[in-house]
Formats: C-alpha cells, structure tokens, sequence
C-alpha cells in the first residue's frame, strides 16, 4: 500500500472525501445511445473561426464515405451551424421514444446539426453556454447514431464551453486542427494544441486550408495568402502537417448547391490515414 493511501482505504474512492494516491480522476466521459455502436469519433477544431473548420469536416465525412466507411457528422457549433447547408439537407430531424434520428445526406452520411431541429433555418439560437453545451451532449447521448465506423465532429471555435464539453463527454480518438496560411496562424494552432494537451486528447495533424489557387492556364500553384507556415509550425509543436486544401471557386460552388458531396479531391488521404491509424 502506498504511504500516501490510508491504513482503513477500502478503494471505494465512491464513498471517500479523502485525497490521496488510489483516488482515481474522476471520469465525465458519457455513454452513446444505447443502440448506437461509433468505433471511432474525430473532432475537427481550430482556435479561431473563419478558417473553413466545417469545410474541412465535411469534405472529410465525405471522403471517408467513398471509401466504404459508415459515417456521421455532429454539428457542434449549435449557434453557427452550416453543415446541413453544405449538404443540402432542408428535412427536419424526427424522433421518438427510442430517441433522436439522425438525417441522411443524399449519399447516406448521418447528420445531426441545430438547424435540423429549428422550424426555420435563419431562427437565431439565443442561449446560454451551459444550455448550448448541453444540447451537444444530448446529440452524443440521445441521438440513435447506430452503427458507425466514424463520427466527425464540427467544433465552433475557441477554446470555450462546447469544445470544453466535447472533450470531457466524448471519447475522442483525436483531433484534426484547420488553419489558413497567415501571420496569427501559429497562435491558433498553438491554442487548439494546447488544450487538446489540457485534454489528453490526441493532435492527429494539421490541414491547412485555402492554402494556394491553381492557375486555371498554367497549373501553377499561387499561394495568394502568402508562402504556407503549415510544416514548420507543425514542426514546432510536433504534430503532422497532413494537407493543403486549394482556395477552390468548384469547393464553394458545391458547398452553395448542397452538393459538397460531389467534390473530388485527394487532398485529405494523409488525413485519412491518419485517421485510420488514431
């Protein structure tokens, strides 16, 4: 027995105030719905909004799709939501007493998103962060996800409430971090590391969006943002550099027309892979 555990220690940490070395850390990880089986659940996050976050999970959902994998998308950004748009998905989610159905895209991707529950898509979310943070949970505990191999979550940015009560009530396998090529992109990616640091959660790599514009005549790669940081600030924090998203007219053509499923990239293999291996 440790010296720090005390000589009476039952190891029912349950039922004991005292603080010593058997006291395990209190887990506040949630159960899925009961007929939901996720084999593997990946956050896509950044430190600051803008930089193509639900981009980057849809485009992620989808590619995972094609390859045969069962797939679902929690829209966690209960304020801001844009994946149903994305999508093209209009019908509203239903339920019963088994619990909340997901919607399916056209290609059967399981979406769960706020704008799936409002009677209108532009009704503003007025709430507080407690109540926000508690419908996040409920699309992990109430929402019949069924059988999945993976589970994309879309995280608001920041470092807030949701991200928080994504991190503590999901067993995350990773985490995947979007940037863009600028000057602050060190500080988001260094705040987005540090609290999946915080978290004990995986950092699987880091996509760097609107990266460069192909030239439509010479195929040439124009970096209109300026020269990509991506590997050498994933370098500094030693995490993988996986991908560089175009600045592409075709991706926000689709994303308008709820088509975002059409677009065909292989862009996002190294994020898969990593993924595979999470």
């Amino acid at each position: 027995m440790s010296e720090n555990t005390p000589e009476n220690c039952t190891h029912d940490c349950s039922s004991c105030g005292e603080n010593c070395s058997s006291r395990k850390p209190e887990s506040f990880l949630k159960q899925p719905h009961e007929g939901s089986v996720i084999k593997k659940v990946v956050a896509v996050v950044s430190g600051k909004g803008g930089v193509g976050k639900s981009l980057t999970a849809s485009l992620l959902a989808s590619f995972a799709h094609k390859k045969g994998k069962s797939v679902g998308i929690m829209d966690a950004d209960i304020t801001g939501p844009s994946i149903p748009k994305m999508f093209g998905v209009s019908e509203r989610a239903t339920g019963s007493e088994e619990g909340i159905y997901p919607v399916l895209t056209p290609s059967g991707i399981r979406l769960m998103s706020m704008n799936l529950l409002l009677d209108a898509e532009t009704t503003p979310v007025v709430w507080r962060g407690p109540v926000i943070s508690g419908a996040v949970q409920q699309f992990w505990t109430d929402v019949l996800w069924k059988d999945l191999d993976l589970l994309f979550i879309d995280m608001p940015p920041g470092t807030g409430d949701v991200p928080l009560t994504v991190f503590q009530s999901i067993p995350l396998a990773g985490v995947v971090i979007v940037t863009t090529p600028q000057d602050l992109v060190r500080m988001v990616v260094e705040k987005a590391v540090n609290m999946a640091g915080m978290m004990n959660v995986p950092v699987l790599g880091l996509v760097e969006n609107m990266s460069y514009l192909t030239c439509p005549d010479c195929g040439k790669k124009i970096e209109i943002f300026g020269p990509s940081k991506a590997d050498a600030i994933a370098r500094e924090f030693g995490i993988p550099s996986l991908s560089r998203l175009p600045l592409d007219a075709e991706i926000a053509k689709l994303a308008d027309a709820g088509r975002i499923e059409d677009y065909e990239t292989d862009a996002l293999q190294e994020v898969y892979a990593a993924i595979g291996r999470a």
